[in-house]
């Protein structure tokens, strides 16, 4: 009984950070344990860190569309990632002060700088999902708006060009570099518009416009990037 009434006191002070009262508190537990601390009767983050990744995902993509209207497909993209990456998401994790309730093992402290960055990461999504599950879309959205809310208004930090993060991203994931190509060209001389293509192996290829072209390449490497990853690679 004390172990449940402990956790009972956990629940509450995440229902007050997150903004939603919990009415079943399995899947909040699950959430805040790591694989490090599960026993063979538990489970741990790693199904509501799938789930809570596309509850993200859908919610930043809409906000975005609905605070910058006059964004086009490449400022949005840039925008996302700045919003999904697993920087932001640990800056959350520590906003929240999540660290006091995470269940792990021994070992994690002894993991490095990049691994703990995901791990909050990777909880704060657990904990989406967990709040998704219990209350639906809308208790998610309220959520996500209130952490992420000045964070979506915020100029996005040239955290890397998209380009060389692209190219570095390529050689890890795809042993490939991108490839570039120019598929329209439109506007006149002053003021062109360009239209350009970048792939990466046999992924999908992603197209962005600009108004120069190392603009459309720079804001479709943002797109590829933020539709195959977070930039959360170790």
């Amino acid at each position: 009984m004390a172990r449940k009434a402990g956790f009972d006191r956990v629940a509450e002070a995440l229902a007050a950070l997150t903004g939603h009262d919990f009415r079943q508190t399995d899947n909040l537990r699950r959430a805040l344990t790591h694989a490090s601390a599960r026993n063979d009767a538990g489970a741990d983050y790693e199904r509501l860190e799938f789930l809570g990744d596309r509850v993200l995902g859908l919610i930043a993509a809409d906000m975005l569309v609905a605070r910058h209207p006059q964004a086009d497909q490449g400022e949005l993209a840039l925008r996302y990632n700045a919003l999904v990456n697993a920087e932001t998401l640990a800056g959350v994790a520590d906003e929240l002060g999540l660290a006091e309730f995470v269940q792990t093992g021994a070992e994690i402290s002894l993991a490095s700088a990049r691994k703990l960055i995901n791990l909050r990461a990777d909880i704060v999504e657990a904990l989406i999902a967990a709040v998704y599950l219990d209350g639906g879309l809308e208790p998610a959205r309220r959520f996500i708006e209130r952490y992420w809310g000045k964070r979506a208004d915020a100029e996005p930090e040239a955290r890397r060009d998209p380009k060389t993060a692209l190219q570095e991203w390529a050689h890890r994931a795809a042993g490939a570099s991108p490839v570039y190509e120019i598929v329209a060209r439109e506007g006149p001389d002053h003021a062109p518009l360009f239209r350009v293509r970048v792939t990466v192996a046999a992924l999908a290829p992603a197209e962005a416009e600009g108004r120069s072209r190392r603009a459309a390449e720079q804001f479709a490497a943002a797109a590829l990037l933020a539709r195959e990853t977070k930039e959360d690679m170790p």
